[in-house]
């Protein structure tokens, strides 16, 4: 075994890629030797704006051999009857490159077969590589590659330089068009020059000490942090690190060196959050706050060279950050001398969608939703409907325009400006929540009933259309307003319908198509979402398709069930119950003639089915009280009990008798007992 090394060097990788091509390339590499029997021992990744790297240890050197049986047609079918070969074996023989009389025959089980075996003899390690390293290159995640020089190679950048290296040989290789060898390059200014790798085991220190160059990723992102940390400590501030800004930051640099600089208070007087986004966004600097979460007059920055004067590189950062200071505090000015409401007029000349009208078509939409809400649930409907009829005036402005990622949050502070309610203010900032998986629910009533509205025009519209997400396309991005819908719905407790709120929302698009026809549908891709937020709870998959099947129209109510069966499937009675409700439901699936029989109990023989029975109708009468209270847990032990009574039944009774009054009778007590468990959901289901 032996240790190899593998990189491949290149014009500046994209950033927010980088980390992604970086595993896809190691893995791809690492699953073709091992899927080839050279299972190295251990995975190193290398990544930096320059380079794609790994080190496999404990590599095997040699495949072992293999022997490679081939099965041809039947003994029977080979020869004729003079005992020559036929066209089968003869044609067998050809494919397997010999002659019929070098193959031999087998007994299996089914007879007698001609075989040929082979006695393959395994590949060197350097001989798989290079043809491993390009299927994997070539299926890396690059969206669109490039050319470069006059040749056809594709890339994501050009390539400059590879390294293939068995300990201190090279593996000769020709990839993207680059002759492999042992030579790779440094920072791009502190060390220019090649760099011969002697061994592939010193290829990161070797880097380090002296190239310049920190190859981990996570080391690097590790160093940045800490580095970034420190000098917020130094000004007396503190930073809140956004993974994402620290992974591009880490895709940018080498040898990382963090550099603070300032700007003028004067800024402050702009909302912080339009500042942080110029600065992370635009810049990559990361903001200082104090203790209390106020935006401090300073930002750090990264840079990728040791600067003998980093004062220097702090006031051309300090330079280069005012001007997009300047204009966002005059966006801020500017926007605030017209007020919220009078933009609601701008938003007629914004299309939403061309069959469903513009910004303000759906504005009207939302805000007579939000009222239905607020008005069913006991909320001031006034300002619902206000905060949905401001919700989307702020796309109209300057500061929006620049930063679009600040919609909902300048809307928030122009309407306390303008002297709207904090309620309203913070619902046209909240009513975007939650943005991405993991992002906050809305808090406020107010601001969840304009979230709900917004989500759920948008579905009913874009179903009624005919655009509904298909496969990996989701240009409206549906599957993430379904789950926001569930989120909100059962993380704020809403006892709110959905199918009535999407029976609304179809009514309020009437003007412009008839959407009542996509209600059931769009409802239907609502609770397909719920086994995704389920999995991400760690809820059993079964348990959620149990609870879906009895269709309970409100999330929170559904909620309470699927929590309750969880739990009551850990008690020892359930797997039984659960056993006997499949077998019931197979029974009655044959037998839907029951359907609306009520039971005799007259007619029945046996102490068995009286004992049920009996029994049954005590604790039904417990569990149902449980069950109008949403106390589904209480009601399903209380049914539990019915264990001994319904074990007792199947070991006793036949139910497909022939006499049909009595069948009928033994069908409708078990609907009956399948019935009380349906309240909280079908467990026919469960595995």
């Amino acid at each position: 075994m032996s240790d190899c090394l593998i990189e491949l060097g290149t014009e500046e990788l994209p950033p927010k890629a980088l980390l992604n091509l970086s595993q896809a390339f190691s893995e791809a590499v690492y699953n073709a030797l091992s899927e080839a029997g050279l299972k190295p021992g251990q995975l190193q990744s290398f990544a930096t704006p320059r380079r794609l790297a790994m080190l496999l240890r404990d590599v095997p050197l040699q495949q072992q051999d293999q022997s490679i049986e081939k099965r041809g047609p039947a003994l029977q079918a080979a020869f004729d009857g003079d005992g020559n070969p036929t066209k089968a074996a003869l044609g067998f023989a050809r494919s397997c490159g010999v002659e019929v009389a070098d193959l031999q025959h087998k007994e299996t089980d089914k007879g007698t077969w001609l075989y040929y075996e082979l006695m393959q003899k395994g590949r060197s390690l350097q001989a798989l590589l290079p043809g491993i390293v390009s299927q994997a290159l070539a299926g890396l995640p690059i969206p669109k590659r490039m050319r470069w020089g006059d040749r056809a190679d594709e890339f994501v950048r050009p390539v400059h330089w590879l390294v293939m290296m068995l300990d201190d040989q090279v593996i000769e290789a020709n990839i993207l068009g680059t002759a492999s060898g042992n030579q790779t390059s440094g920072h791009r200014f502190h060390a220019p020059q090649p760099l011969t790798v002697g061994n592939a085991a010193d290829y990161e220190n070797l880097l380090k000490t002296s190239a310049f160059v920190i190859a981990d990723f996570e080391q690097r992102r590790a160093m940045i942090r800490k580095q970034v940390e420190d000098k917020a400590a130094e000004l007396g501030g503190e930073v809140r690190i956004d993974a994402d800004l620290l992974d591009e930051v880490t895709a940018l640099v080498e040898w990382p060196q963090a550099i603070s600089g300032r700007f003028d208070k004067e800024f402050l007087s702009v909302p912080s959050e339009a500042l942080v986004t110029t600065m992370q966004d635009n810049q990559k600097y990361f903001a200082v706050f104090d203790g209390n979460g106020a935006l401090l007059p300073y930002f750090i920055t990264v840079s990728n060279i040791d600067s003998t004067k980093p004062e220097l590189v702090s006031s051309g950062n300090e330079r280069v950050i005012r001007p997009r200071f300047a204009d966002a505090k005059f966006f801020w000015e500017q926007d605030q001398k017209i007020n919220l409401s009078s933009r609601l007029q701008s938003l007629e000349t914004v299309v939403f969608q061309q069959q469903l009208g513009t910004l303000a078509d759906k504005v009207i939409r939302i805000r007579s939703l939000a009222g239905y809400m607020a008005e069913i649930l006991g909320t001031d409907v006034s300002e619902a409907e206000r905060a949905a009829e401001l919700s989307k005036c702020d796309l109209m402005t300057d500061m929006v325009g620049e930063f679009p990622k600040l919609q909902g949050i300048m809307g928030k502070y122009y309407a306390r400006h303008d002297g709207e309610t904090d309620i309203v203010a913070n619902a046209i900032e909240q009513h975007y929540w939650p943005r991405f998986a993991g992002d906050a629910v809305p808090t406020q009533a107010v601001g969840q009933f304009v979230a709900l509205s917004d989500r759920i025009d948008t579905m009913v519209g874009i179903f009624a259309i005919g655009q509904k997400p298909s496969g990996v396309k989701d240009p409206f991005g549906l599957r993430r307003a379904a789950l926001g819908i569930i989120r909100i719905l059962i993380e704020n407790e809403l006892p709110i319908d959905i199918v009535n709120l999407c029976q609304k929302a179809a009514e309020g698009l009437s003007d412009k198509l008839d959407a009542s026809a996509v209600v059931d549908e769009v409802v239907h891709y609502i609770y397909d979402r719920l086994q995704a937020y389920y999995q991400d709870q760690k809820i059993r998959y079964d348990v959620v398709e149990a609870v879906l099947a009895c269709k309970p129209p409100v999330l929170t109510d559904l909620q309470n069930r699927v929590v309750a069966v969880d739990e009551f499937l850990g008690e020892e009675a359930a797997v039984a119950l659960a056993a006997a409700n499949k077998r019931i439901s197979n029974i009655l699936k044959k037998n839907e003639q029951v359907y609306g029989y009520q039971v005799d109990e007259n007619l029945f023989e046996l102490d068995a089915e009286k004992t049920l029975y009996r029994e049954l109708e005590r604790l039904e009468k417990i569990a149902l009280g449980h069950f109008n209270g949403a106390e589904y847990l209480q009601g399903l032990e209380v049914l539990a009990g019915l264990r001994p009574q319904v074990d007792h039944f199947f070991d006793d009774v036949m139910v497909m008798v022939d006499d049909e009054k009595l069948r009928l009778n033994r069908l409708a007590l078990l609907q009956k007992l399948a019935n009380n468990f349906l309240r909280v959901a079908d467990f026919s289901r469960i595995q």
